[in-house]
């Protein structure tokens, strides 16, 4: 009897050892950021990075939220909005090409699922010409507008495949009742559509909130997002890299409450869409 489960012990002992080792992969960049975050300039350097601080230190943190708040909010009044427009042209998409199909549908649903693979380098140009011409360049509406426009084909994927589980006859049903597009959409999907949401803003916030070519190339000083603001905090001469990783450590703050908070509802909502559609 042991000996026949020698093997898979042997496998369990491997494959713990193995999970321990990637986390420990994985968390050995945070372990150095945060016990650089709490030293003194006068301790860091490349040779000590791995030492623990002789004495704990937020004179970095609080240098690096002055410096970052102003574009914190920036960043605020970018994702709150952005994340809920794309997500409810995502969902009335994903509703229309999921339960009032028409002739060319599919071809219109493959040409907005194109849209996530056009690199954002390629249209930057044309980008910042376009928010010029319509007097959006250098602002957060601006922001707003191209990371809604750039969600849209996610958004729509996602809602699509989400309301495919959603029984036809259901919406049949409301039709005989005299309930029309927007009645059934407000009335019916809508209210089945939480865990389609919970997903998609999870996602899209994420996305904006992480995002840096377009906030540095789109704003400027007063405008710009919390990522741009990090990179500008390195300086031109010295990086205090304390300092750098505090507000690199507060950058990342909200995403990391996002995910530590809502990930099984993200994972739970994303497999529920996963095979449909």
């Amino acid at each position: 009897m042991n000996n026949a489960l020698t093997p898979f012990r042997f496998r369990r002992v491997f494959l713990y050892a193995s999970l321990i080792l990637m986390g420990l992969v994985f968390i050995m960049p945070i372990y150095v950021m945060l016990i650089t975050s709490l030293k003194p300039i006068d301790e860091v350097s490349l040779s000590r990075m791995w030492e623990l601080p002789t004495a704990i230190s937020f004179d970095s943190y609080q240098y690096a939220f002055e410096r970052l708040a102003p574009s914190l909010l920036n960043t605020i009044y970018l994702v709150v909005p952005a994340t809920i427009l794309s997500a409810l042209f995502g969902s009335l998409n994903g509703y229309v090409l999921s339960k009032w199909r028409f002739k060319g549908s599919e071809w219109i649903f493959t040409a907005i699922l194109f849209g996530m693979f056009i690199p954002y380098q390629s249209i930057l140009i044309p980008l910042i010409d376009f928010l010029r011409t319509i007097g959006l360049y250098n602002s957060i509406p601006g922001l707003i507008l191209v990371h809604v426009v750039y969600g849209i084909p996610i958004t729509t994927l996602i809602f699509r495949n989400f309301y495919a589980a959603i029984p036809t006859s259901l919406l049949e049903a409301a039709k005989i009742d005299g309930t029309g597009f927007l009645g059934i959409y407000r009335h019916i999907v809508l209210p089945l559509s939480i865990s389609g949401f919970v997903v998609v803003c999870i996602w899209q916030f994420t996305n904006i909130w992480n995002e840096f070519l377009f906030a540095v190339s789109i704003t400027s000083t007063g405008s710009q997002p919390v990522m741009v603001a990090l990179q500008n905090l390195s300086g031109s001469q010295i990086v205090h890299w304390n300092v750098q990783m505090a507000g690199a450590l507060l950058a990342a703050l909200p995403t990391m409450l996002v995910y530590v908070f809502l990930g099984k509802y993200f994972v739970r909502g994303l497999l529920a869409g996963s095979v449909k559609g």
